[in-house]
């Protein structure tokens, strides 16, 4: 008998070594999304929960064009799915732009295709680079993959071809560039984006986010898409939620050689743009008209708005250079930047502070109406009158 408890115990002592951890209390994420800060979106209400004129989502202040509304009533029947390849809408991109259809991925916003470009090309060990005060999602993108981000040093708040490129390892497979740059307004011209492409190694995925292009003067395109039809690893994204004026919608769209296409389609969710979304969007494209008259009102008004925000330099208030629909303020005097954010939303207005992407001392405010850009101007000039 007692032979065969000193056998039983010997038994258990070896299948101890195989037990399996114990069970916690809940499922437990992988330590990199743990790692991600969620995206904050732009507020339209106080604290108080009072409803403020929204300045802070670079959404289009001359609302959507009536082609598009109209076609929005028109849209496939909501109880059936949408065309999973977005054929029509992708044909009326291709003739735009002349690109192959074949070449052009839809996805939920340019959001969706900048997650799967570092989902699809970049994982765990390996490195995802973007410009310091860059797009959040970026850093967002990098991490959910399992990646590793990496930060290169601006130039005034814009980006630095040459510091970014010192930052370039055998592990970088990804890299980020918002042209013109969310949040600051900077903007890298044709010659410096063709430097920085050949400079990367042809392994590297450059993925070019011009989701504010359209605000460009023609004459001032910067190359992208011609650098993303004539190489393998470049990849455009683009968004019909700024100047279409297509925000609530959520369509985007990339373009890329046929592998980059091919691998963002494999992992895209099935049916990622409702057929109200292709409806409008197409037909927003049919009225570049409205196109056009957007970017010239966003050009003049934020002229305007800069100039009188340069004429407070002596407050410490400094406008950044931008070629986007927002301009991003910065506080380096008396008046602070928080200040500033909680004092327009006493006057009815809500712009965006971002300490969070490790701007505190600036406020990026939207362009919107000639009477609203005057409005806030008038504001921070009271504002700063009394700081001093």
């Amino acid at each position: 008998m007692r032979r065969l408890r000193e056998a039983k115990q010997a038994v258990n002592s070896r299948l101890a070594c195989y037990a399996l951890p114990a069970m916690t209390d809940a499922p437990v994420p992988k330590p990199w999304i743990e790692a991600i800060h969620a995206y904050v979106p732009g507020k339209s209400a106080g604290a108080d929960g009072k409803k403020l004129i929204k300045l802070s989502a670079n959404e289009n202040p001359l609302g959507t064009s009536p082609a598009a509304l109209a076609a929005a009533s028109q849209a496939a029947i909501p109880s059936l799915y949408p065309d999973p390849g977005s054929t029509a809408l992708r044909e009326a991109i291709g003739a735009l732009h002349g690109i192959d259809p074949a070449l052009i991925v839809m996805g939920a916003g340019s959001d969706e295709l900048l997650n799967l470009a570092a989902q699809g090309y970049a994982g765990p060990g390996d490195e995802v680079i973007y410009v310091r005060y860059g797009f959040s999602v970026y850093d967002i993108a990098a991490r959910r993959c399992g990646a590793t981000p990496v930060v290169t040093p601006d130039a005034d708040y814009g980006t630095d071809v040459d510091a970014l490129l010192a930052m370039v390892t055998e592990r970088t497979r990804v890299v980020f560039i918002a042209n013109p740059n969310n949040p600051t307004g900077s903007y890298l011209p044709k010659g410096e984006v063709a430097r920085l492409h050949a400079a990367l190694p042809t392994s590297t995925l450059l993925v070019l986010d011009q989701a504010y292009s359209e605000y460009i003067a023609p004459e001032d395109d910067d190359g992208a898409l011609a650098l993303a039809q004539a190489h393998e690893n470049v990849l455009v994204t683009r968004t019909f939620s700024k100047i279409y004026g297509l925000a609530g919608e959520r369509i985007g769209w990339a373009t890329g050689a046929p592998g980059l296409v091919a691998t963002l389609n494999r992992i895209r969710l099935p049916f990622n743009a409702s057929s109200t979304g292709q409806a409008m969007a197409l037909a927003a494209l049919g009225d570049q008209a409205f196109v056009e008259s957007t970017r010239l009102h966003n050009a003049a008004e934020r002229a305007h708005f800069a100039e009188r925000i340069a004429a407070l330099g002596n407050h410490g208030l400094r406008p950044l250079p931008s070629e986007a629909n927002f301009v991003m303020v910065l506080f380096e005097g008396a008046l602070s930047a928080e200040a500033a954010y909680e004092g327009l939303m006493q006057a009815g207005y809500i712009v965006r502070w971002l300490p969070g992407q490790g701007l505190p001392q600036g406020l990026r405010i939207t362009i919107g109406t000639r009477e609203q850009m005057d409005a806030i101007a008038d504001a921070l000039t009271e504002m700063a009158d009394k700081a001093r």
